[in-house]
């Protein structure tokens, strides 16, 4: 059951939502770091994050998740070329994390276009066709012997600096997701059960009123 607080404070964070902020992960196999992930972005607005896994089904570490993985699905991809046209036909530009000579410095990027961030796998790093297909290479710069870090850190870092230039911007001030997309997601994230009989029944989700009290009808 919705309480009052507890739906002003879904609305909030669906209010502050990037649907053009997300990370593709090419075959990062470590359930923590994938977790971890989410989480960082989750804290920058993602709205969902993208992944394709060469060797099989992976699961998130759900300590590791904070619980945020029903908060960022993870759209799953059969093969990154896949997962790269897709990401392209949305308006994304791929960001590729890669610690190459060539590489832009992360925080000299534009993250207030729509960006994908593509990490790769923690022992080999992105693949070839990763760098094919990515628009840009971005790194960051590193002082020791190391030439990178984990790949959730790398990723925390690179998310964080996006979403300092768009809250500079003032893209967290007022609602960026379409008002279709935006009253979908506050009742199912309200109301997860009502909505999966409703999606049972073929029914549309009744309508929400100021502190989250169903306005309509409900299949029996």
């Amino acid at each position: 059951m919705s309480t009052p607080t507890r739906f002003h404070r879904i609305r909030a964070v669906l209010d502050r939502r990037q649907p053009d902020l997300t990370v593709l992960l090419e075959d990062v196999q470590v359930p923590r770091n994938l977790a971890a992930i989410v989480r960082s972005l989750d804290a920058a607005g993602g709205l969902e994050a993208h992944a394709v896994w060469p060797g099989g089904k992976l699961k998130i570490s759900r300590p590791a998740s904070g619980g945020n993985r029903k908060w960022v699905p993870v759209r799953k991809h059969r093969t990154l070329a896949a997962a790269l046209a897709r990401l392209k036909e949305r308006g994304f530009r791929i960001l590729v994390a890669d610690p190459v000579e060539s590489a832009t410095d992360f925080r000299q990027v534009d993250y207030l276009r729509p960006a994908a961030i593509l990490l790769g796998n923690e022992d080999f790093g992105v693949t070839p066709e990763a760098r094919e297909g990515a628009d840009e290479s971005v790194a960051i710069p590193m002082a020791g012997m190391g030439t990178s870090l984990n790949v959730s850190v790398a990723a925390a870092l690179i998310l964080f600096e996006s979403k300092r230039q768009r809250a500079a911007a003032g893209f967290y001030d007022a609602p960026r997701l379409d008002p279709g997309t935006h009253a979908r997601l506050l009742f199912e994230w309200v109301y997860p059960k009502l909505a999966a009989l409703c999606r049972r029944h073929e029914a549309p989700y009744p309508p929400l009123g100021p502190d989250g009290e169903i306005l309509g009808p409900l299949p029996r």
